[in-house]
């Protein structure tokens, strides 16, 4: 599920399948805004299904504590590792917990120009409404693996050719001293334990971004966003 005109607009521009749209009644009487009338034109000149709902009925149904007006429900998007075999730069989550944070790396992941992204099992379903939400979109056109163990998800990309390297908070190489133009697997942890010690043979290499201050860590997110934008402006260099 989808909530807003600006997810909704999102879908329409990714091509993605959408089975029905609905929209909530209006509290002032004056109708849909904008923003609204425009993602259920574009929705209506698809083809696609849009119902009017009675008042109170989108707050009953979506899981925010002020929903938008605008609902749709889109086919989940379907990738696997098969569908990975030209990657070059794979971002792998595991054990990532929170879907605010899940929906940030994807969201990263995408503006950097990652191949895919593969939450492996453990990590937060990443069509979760939350998710979805925190990844501005980005599930609906990157392509984003959901599931298979850690070790065997990493098997399979470094049998592709990819080097995986684990982002560690303390004790890595300096990131910035690292050759990220080749082929590579970044693989993230859970929000406060890590990567767990069971995936340490299957790890090519740990980095880490060096902090000045007092900080303990950096949020998973926060640290995707970093690394994946290290990774583009290393390839950009040539």
């Amino acid at each position: 599920m989808v909530e807003g005109a600006k997810l909704l607009l999102c879908a329409l521009d990714a091509g993605a399948e959408i089975e029905a749209v609905f929209v909530g009644a209006s509290e002032d009487g004056l109708g849909p805004g904008p923003a609204v009338a425009d993602a259920l034109d574009r929705a209506q000149s698809a083809g696609i299904r849009v119902y009017s709902l009675g008042s109170g009925v989108v707050e009953k149904v979506a899981d925010t504590v002020t929903p938008q007006p605008l609902l749709a429900v889109v086919r989940t998007p379907v990738a696997t590792l098969d569908d990975l075999a030209e990657a070059t730069f794979v971002v792998v989550c595991v054990d990532v917990r929170d879907p605010g944070n899940a929906g940030a790396v994807i969201r990263s992941a995408d503006a950097a120009g990652a191949d895919a992204v593969v939450c492996c099992a453990g990590t937060v379903d990443p069509f979760n409404p939350k998710t979805v939400r925190a990844s501005a979109g980005s599930v609906l056109h990157l392509p984003v693996v959901a599931g298979g163990e850690p070790a065997d998800v990493l098997d399979a990309l470094k049998a592709r050719g990819l080097r995986c390297l684990a982002a560690v908070a303390h004790g890595g190489t300096d990131y910035t001293a690292v050759d990220l133009r080749s082929p590579l697997a970044l693989v993230l942890g859970n929000e406060g334990a890590g990567l767990p010690d069971t995936l340490g043979e299957k790890l090519d290499l740990g980095v880490t971004i060096p902090m000045a201050g007092r900080a303990e860590s950096l949020n998973v997110s926060m640290a995707a966003a970093v690394l994946c934008f290290e990774v583009r402006r290393a390839r950009s260099k040539g």
